[in-house]
């Protein structure tokens, strides 16, 4: 077992080779690979090796666009930063097939960012505690403010206070319960340095309760957190159109054919959880490669939305499908903590490039567009699904990778693109035609 103390203080060099001493068998050729990927004499090599500890190399995303996307009567080009196959072309479809359509609709439903003191009072009578919060609650505003203040001059700041008691689940547990208006930034720090505040006033506070009892004259603080969990966070994606014009040249059925195909998928990921679990995956192909781009924090709106999907007791589709008086209707509600301001925004080269291309939006804006494409990415994904089935479109997008994978040349490459233009792409299929120009013998 190789063990090391002080990592972290050796220069990039000197981790690498470390690294390729002691687990690559000293594979000169390893360091010569992890540098090509270093932009030694560009500037924002120093941003990229501080943005985390450890850093020995850059690692690379494709960086798409998805263009034509009419939102709320403006168009946008959107970044989407995804290594997974077809996931670009999809959005792009969907924003195509719907320009014309009125394109897509939003609503900001609500923008509130949740906290907790997470904590253990061991009273006998709540009742007391609850007083005694009442009382203090002034005090834990007011002696905030220094935090808060920059905060609440942009419009935001602390929305409201309580105590939950939670000791029906664990003995002795209760909460702080904090809402917040963030604005433009995700607020993750500001609202955990408000939440430690909270903490310490509220410590210092008790002793001084001189309506409890002596022995109760005391909180044992367990953590202070913001929750990633933002269900009174909300953007609505909306899209309708008649059913009559649901269908394109070439369909093989009808709009109400379609619509009724289409709003009894969108039913089975309702009520099967196997089901919703792929459905939502592919909205936060979407989702996920948006926020990745804008240098959000792609985890945290992952975690949100599937609580949000099992909000119901069980896990659900976060998009619903109608059909009203003739009118086909699909949408998505989903929480969206983003931020435009903070973080990597102002730091990392490809996310400024992203929020200038975007008209440098908002975090409500963001929100927004963000909501757009995950409903898009869902759309192109069940049409497939419903029509012509999702392999026959994602196995063409895969075909380069399989190429890439059998080391082709750009001749062959070219040679069988054309070839699977008319045929079904399937792994063994690329090989054996691969093998068939290469005159090699087909496996059996």
């Amino acid at each position: 077992m190789t063990v090391i103390k002080g990592f972290s203080k050796l220069s990039k060099e000197a981790k690498i080779e470390w690294i390729v001493a002691n687990y690559l068998n000293g594979d000169e050729q390893a360091i010569s690979f992890l540098k090509s990927y270093w932009h030694p004499d560009a500037p924002t090599q120093k941003l990229h090796d501080e943005f985390i500890e450890n850093t020995i190399t850059n690692f690379y995303l494709p960086f798409g666009i998805a263009p034509n996307f009419l939102i709320d009567n403006k168009m946008y080009c959107v970044p989407m930063a995804i290594e997974e196959s077809s996931v670009v072309a999809a959005a792009a479809k969907s924003a195509n097939f719907w320009l014309n359509r009125g394109g897509f609709r939003t609503q900001i439903i609500s923008t509130e960012k949740i906290g907790h003191v997470h904590f253990i009072w061991k009273g006998e009578n709540p009742t007391d505690l609850f007083n005694f919060f009442e009382s203090v609650k002034p005090t834990l505003i007011a002696n905030t403010n220094h935090i808060t203040k920059n905060m609440q001059q942009r419009g935001g700041g602390i929305l409201n206070l309580e105590l939950i008691n939670q000791t029906d689940k664990e003995p002795h547990y209760y909460q702080l319960k904090a809402t917040f208006e963030t604005c433009d930034s995700m607020g993750a720090n500001f609202i955990n340095s408000v939440l430690e505040e909270f903490s310490k006033i509220l410590k210092e506070e008790i002793v001084h309760a001189i309506d409890l009892k002596e022995e109760n004259r005391n909180i044992e603080v367990i953590m202070c957190i913001l929750s990633n969990y933002t269900p009174n966070c909300i953007v609505r994606a909306e899209v309708s159109a008649p059913v009559s014009e649901m269908t394109e040249s070439g369909d093989d059925m009808t709009g109400e054919y379609f619509t009724e195909k289409f709003c009894r998928a969108v039913r089975i990921a309702e009520i099967e959880p196997y089901r919703a679990t792929t459905h939502n995956k592919g909205i936060m192909n979407g989702i996920d490669s948006v926020v990745l781009a804008t240098g959000n924090d792609f985890r945290a709106v992952e975690a949100s939305a599937h609580t949000y999907a099992s909000r119901s007791g069980s896990y659900s589709s976060l998009t619903h499908a109608e059909v009203k008086d003739g009118i086909f209707r699909f949408w998505l509600d989903i929480p969206l903590a983003l931020g435009t301001v903070g973080g990597l925004t102002n730091l990392h080269p490809m996310v400024k490039f992203a929020y200038r291309m975007l008209g440098n939006p908002n975090a409500q804006e963001l929100m927004r567009i963000t909501a757009v494409v995950g409903l898009a990415q869902n759309f192109s994904a069940l049409r497939s699904l419903v029509t012509s089935g999702i392999q026959k479109g994602h196995m063409k997008m895969h075909l380069l990778n399989i190429l890439n994978q059998l080391e082709a040349t750009e001749e062959e490459k070219v040679k069988i693109v054309e070839h699977f233009k008319h045929n079904i792409v399937s792994y063994s299929a690329v090989v054996n035609i691969f093998k068939t120009i290469r005159g090699e013998v087909k496996s059996c």
